[in-house]
């Protein structure tokens, strides 16, 4: 990278200059996985994003993920606050609000420039933050207090950094030295920091204060705070990113920037509460179950994004705060019960960037559906392949599963109408680009040194493996995507159907079928009573016992004789972690409860499992799993399920044991327990009927009553009590009907 200050280069450079540009190189390329992040307190609202430390700062040493994100670049990778010469003290922080978090801190003993001491817990600080996504801004008040009987002085000083770091360079995955950075320039009473991508984009950082400081020392600012008995002072900021074609208008400085906060945040709010009051309401006797369901909601409403006005759920942060194929169809399936309209906007989306040629640096092939897209400076330099990058193998069936299930909760053909050709292409693919091995499964080969080695779920270069501990050698069949080719030729075909093409949709379900018999007798291990985890290169099964037979039950493709082997296989202790089911069996070669796939809980894998256990019967056996995700979630601030978490045993430790980099909010985490309630409660859609099936409901035991109002199904909707009788079994009450909707329930 060339680090380069404002100004003719024929200037001297001072000492100052050449200490700067020194630290910037030596924080170029330090992964930030180094950190674990599992504490991490996040804001987000839009496409921004911003997470500390519960104490507020981000670090100003590298090697760390913390800091302010947009469009797939860390824009602010340094920020500490320094009352007298010491750090605060972190009291509590709390940011269940999404895009607003707060932090309560005090000071320890610190001396002051009169040579005075001021005694730790007297100085309290209150330090509010807001994202303003609309605007691009991040709106910050200090309400610093003196708690002692006597005044006091000292200088707060506020020290930031810019780095304009692509994801990808922070993560350690790529490093490269691109682009010019810019020394940090005090200029029309602002503090502003810019880069020149190589990717011919600008990108500029510009901190407003109120009041202005007292002084400015390079990236530092200070001011001195006179503070009587009890007397509370404010120091508000403003960080206003800015990406634009020329350094002019990236440098542009906006007036007027400071807002009322609470203006912001009730703005926020009410968005939220519109969000989540659109959607079907929700309410239980157990005050576990509603604080999960809360926060889970408000998670999927803080990871709702666009591109070009379609509407889908980021997959995390804050790694992954972009559109995933597979993350981004689980998550939209998990939420069909509470609201199609992202499922529809996300079909769109996905359609709209359909693979359509054959090439090998992107891993496209025609009609797939794409992994990951990225806006980044490295995807705009082509550096990367991700723009947008295809190297999934189960993307494309989930898609065609997601436009059926819509199909099925709204009772309305005319989005698989209108996406009816890129149904076909996916189809397609399915049959001509997905069979590598020739066998009549879906497998993959990655093509380019820039993707993905394993391109299922459990993606990580070490995910699958062998008894033996070998990695699995290409082409690699994933015992769960057959069983979501299987799910997404039998739901389609019904679509089919409905429209009068009977022969296309009985051909379908005949592939299916044929598919579920080849799929029983290659995968099944008779010994294990359970299924493999892949077939490598030759054919040959990777025996070893991990979560994806769990999957491969909630799509059907199980055979029913071999159920009820696959769900006790499933639930041994070896499996099943008393917090969920590990994706690698303890008793493997390769388990590593901290592997990424190698034997963690992930709570969406969960999710699917249990409702495959229930597709088949297995009620108690589901109700221990959605049991294991509640208490687990009780574990972690603001009840938020993380993305995944480690799979040591609950009977060895207490509570579930975090994983350091896991990120959180993570939308098809956040979905796990809505989709858990859905299943439980056996609600079954059929749209085009206008009739809602209630199959066999099924609570854990200490929830007694469940209320869901405002259920959509085809043309109209229904309010729902759940309550427990004393048999323990569960009557169902229709409370209100709208529209032509009839409730038939089925215990």
């Amino acid at each position: 990278m060339e680090l380069s200050h404002e100004g003719p280069s024929a200037q001297p450079i001072s000492p100052k200059e050449k200490k700067w540009r020194k630290e910037q190189v030596l924080t170029k390329g330090v992964p930030s996985v180094a950190q674990s992040i599992a504490n991490a307190v996040v804001v987000k609202d839009g496409n921004i994003f911003f997470l500390t430390p519960p104490g507020g700062e981000v670090p100003m040493t590298p090697g760390h993920g913390f800091g302010l994100y947009y469009h797939d670049c860390r824009y602010l990778n340094g920020y500490e606050i320094t009352v007298g010469e010491v750090h605060p003290e972190s009291l509590a922080a709390r940011s269940s609000e999404g895009g607003r978090a707060v932090f309560l801190l005090t000071t320890p003993d610190f001396p002051t420039p009169d040579g005075r001491r001021v005694h730790r817990e007297t100085v309290g600080l209150k330090w509010e933050r807001v994202i303003d996504a609309a605007q691009l801004l991040l709106h910050e008040r200090l309400d610093i207090q003196n708690f002692s009987s006597e005044p006091v002085e000292f200088p707060v000083t506020l020290r930031f950094r810019a780095g304009f770091e692509d994801v990808f360079e922070i993560r350690g995955l790529i490093r490269e030295l691109k682009g010019k950075l810019f020394r940090p320039k005090w200029k029309d009473k602002c503090l502003r920091f810019a880069y020149e991508g190589a990717d011919q984009v600008f990108r500029s950082l510009t901190v407003h204060f109120e009041p202005h400081p007292d002084e400015v020392t390079g990236n530092a600012v200070v001011f001195n705070v006179k503070l009587q008995p009890n007397e509370t002072k404010q120091i508000r900021t403003c960080l206003a990113i800015r990406e634009s074609g020329t350094m002019k208008d990236a440098r542009s400085v906006q007036t007027n920037i400071f807002r009322d906060l609470p203006s912001v945040t009730q703005g926020m709010k009410s968005a939220c509460d519109e969000w989540i009051g659109h959607e079907s309401a929700f309410r239980s006797d157990s005050p576990l179950l509603n604080r999960v369901m809360h926060r889970s909601l408000m998670d999927l409403h803080m990871l709702k994004t666009t591109i070009a006005g379609d509407e889908f759920f980021a997959a995390g942060v804050p790694w992954f705060v972009t559109l995933f194929g597979r993350d981004c169809l689980i998550t939209s399936f998990q939420t069909l019960a509470y609201g199609t309209e992202t499922a529809a906007d996300t079909l769109r989306l996905l359609a709209r960037y359909q693979g359509s040629e054959v090439n090998d640096w992107r891993d496209e092939h025609p009609g797939k559906i794409l992994h990951e897209l990225r806006v980044g400076e490295l995807a705009r330099m082509n550096k990367i392949p991700h723009t947008p990058y295809y190297g999934t193998i189960d993307a494309t069936p989930l898609f065609i599963i997601l436009m059926s299930r819509y199909a099925e909760w709204t009772g309305d053909i005319t989005l698989f109408q209108d996406l009816r050709p890129h149904i076909e292409r996916a189809l397609e693919w399915i049959d001509r680009y997905g069979d590598v091995a020739g066998n009549g499964y879906v497998s993959y080969l990655s093509n380019t040194d820039k993707g993905l080695i394993n391109q299922g779920w459990k993606d990580s270069g070490d995910a699958i493996v062998t008894a033996d501990g070998r990695l699995g050698q290409p082409p690699i069949a994933l015992v769960e995507v057959q069983g979501y080719v299987y799910m997404a030729k039998k739901s389609i075909a019904d679509l089919y159907a409905r429209i009068g093409e009977k022969e296309r949709a009985a051909r379908l379900r005949l592939e299916a079928e044929a598919l579920r018999a080849r799929f029983n007798r290659d995968f099944w291990i008779e010994e294990e009573g359970c299924y493999a985890l892949a077939l490598e290169a030759d054919h040959r099964p990777c025996n070893v016992m991990s979560s994806g037979p769990g999957q491969a039950l909630w799509t059907g493709i199980v055979d029913p004789d071999k159920a009820a082997r696959t769900v006790d296989r499933l639930m041994q202790p070896d499996l099943f972690s008393g917090w969920g089911i590990r994706t690698l069996s303890a008793k493997e070669r390769r388990y590593n409860p901290m592997g990424y796939h190698l034997g963690t809980v992930w709570p969406h894998d969960n999710s699917l499992i249990a409702a495959g256990f229930r597709r088949y019967g297995f009620d108690e056996a589901a109700s221990r799993i959605f049991v294991g995700l509640l208490e687990a979630a009780r574990e972690f601030e603001d009840y938020r399920l993380p993305e995944l978490f480690t799979g040591f045993s609950r009977r060895d430790f207490g509570s579930p044991v975090r994983y350091p980099v896991a990120c959180h909010p993570q939308a098809w985490a956040a979905g796990s327990i809505p989709f858990l309630v859905e299943t439980s409660l056996g609600l079954v859609p059929e749209g085009f009927d206008n009739r809602l099936r209630v199959i066999r409901p099924y609570l854990p035991t200490f929830i007694n009553d469940v209320v869901i109002r405002h259920l959509k199904v085809g043309k109209g909707s229904v309010d729902l009590r759940f309550l427990r009788k004393n048999d323990g079994s569960l009557d169902v009450q229709v409370v209100n009907v709208v529209g032509a909707l009839v409730v038939k329930v089925e215990q």
